[in-house]
């Protein structure tokens, strides 16, 4: 643990930021470093997954919103940012791609189960669920969460349970969470210039759904 490194990402990052907030939101923003470095300390969160956190805060920050990161928000979920304007509560989970070395040979479907089992499980605690990522990567997402509940087939859902069954058992992901669940909106990080853009799922999945085909992920 390098906590002087971490300090002083976390604070030029926070800096930077900064400069595009009013004065009255940068101590907003400094209560999620002040946050960050506390987590840091007692080796819950890493620097790269941080200063994602950062800058998704900041873009929320300045629309308003308060922010927490590292919020549980249920006996075993802990969600990555928590925010709350007037009565909208809004979560972001930020996916990176990583996959844990015990999935080497299964990497795609862990990673698709992963997200479908997000979508599912985080999006009943909040009127807005999203999912983040940099822009060098890309997100699977099942063409199911792009449909109204009343419009999801029994078959899609089973299919998208099997999947996640396969990965998430203790709980297991259950039918109706699937069948409920939403996706407000896919945020792309831009790590290096500090700033989030974002989409919304269609015209997320309308973006990469050529790449994953031509790769032969379908979800």
């Amino acid at each position: 643990m390098d906590l002087e490194k971490f300090h002083n990402d976390v604070y030029e990052m926070t800096e930077n930021l900064s400069k595009n907030l009013n004065e009255n939101d940068i101590p907003k923003l400094n209560y999620v470093c002040q946050q960050l470095i506390g987590m840091y300390k007692k080796n819950l969160v890493k620097i790269n997954h941080s200063i994602l956190e950062l800058i998704c805060a900041s873009n929320l920050i300045s629309r308003g919103y308060a922010v927490d990161v590292e919020k549980g928000v249920s006996d075993i979920l802990v969600c990555d940012i928590y925010a709350k304007k007037g009565g909208e509560h809004t979560i972001i989970e930020i996916e990176t791609g990583f996959t844990p070395p015990e999935h080497a040979m299964d990497t795609v479907d862990y990673y698709a189960a992963r997200i479908m089992s997000k979508i599912s499980r985080y999006s009943q605690y909040c009127s807005k669920f999203s999912l983040a990522t940099p822009v060098i990567g890309i997100l699977p997402i099942s063409k199911i969460f792009l449909l109204p509940p009343n419009a999801r087939k029994e078959e899609e859902i089973n299919k998208v349970k099997d999947l996640c069954d396969r990965y998430y058992k203790n709980p297991p992901i259950k039918y109706d969470d699937i069948q409920n669940a939403h996706l407000h909106s896919i945020y792309l990080i831009n790590i290096d210039k500090g700033f989030v853009k974002e989409l919304d799922p269609q015209g997320y999945v309308d973006l990469t759904k050529s790449l994953l085909r031509r790769s032969e992920v379908e979800f």
